[in-house]
């Protein structure tokens, strides 16, 4: 069974960071991607960024692009979303997800999900 386990959230102001990590475990990873996801209260789940366990492919939404960056550590099968610049509107719960195959934006598309990890970013 996959689990997938999300921490470092917490309390920011705003232009501050963040480092969450996702740590996975059930299966060997490789040919699976795994995707970021975010909910604020009263709005939908939104994308925020993805990619392979490679690494080889990345995506983020356009409003993270240039502020978070995904990597990876395959020995632990951990992947961190470094978030900088964080704004008040960044303030969700984060929630990780794992597909088989490439990326994707598409909450659906997604098998797995972690139980989430709260980011507030005050002003």
């Amino acid at each position: 069974q996959v689990q997938l386990v999300e921490s470092g959230g917490g309390l920011v102001q705003t232009g501050g960071s963040l480092r969450l990590s996702c740590a996975a475990s059930g299966r060997t990873f490789t040919n699976y991607a795994l995707g970021w996801f975010r909910k604020a209260p009263g709005k939908d789940q939104d994308f925020v960024a993805a990619m392979t366990w490679s690494g080889d492919v990345t995506y983020y939404s356009d409003s993270v692009k240039g502020r978070f960056t995904l990597s990876r550590d395959n020995a632990k099968s951990t992947v961190y979303l470094q978030m900088n610049s964080l704004r008040p509107e960044d303030t969700a719960v984060y929630y990780c997800a794992d597909k088989y195959g490439g990326g994707s934006s598409n909450r659906y598309a997604y098998s797995y999900w972690g139980l989430g990890t709260q980011v507030t970013v005050s002003s």
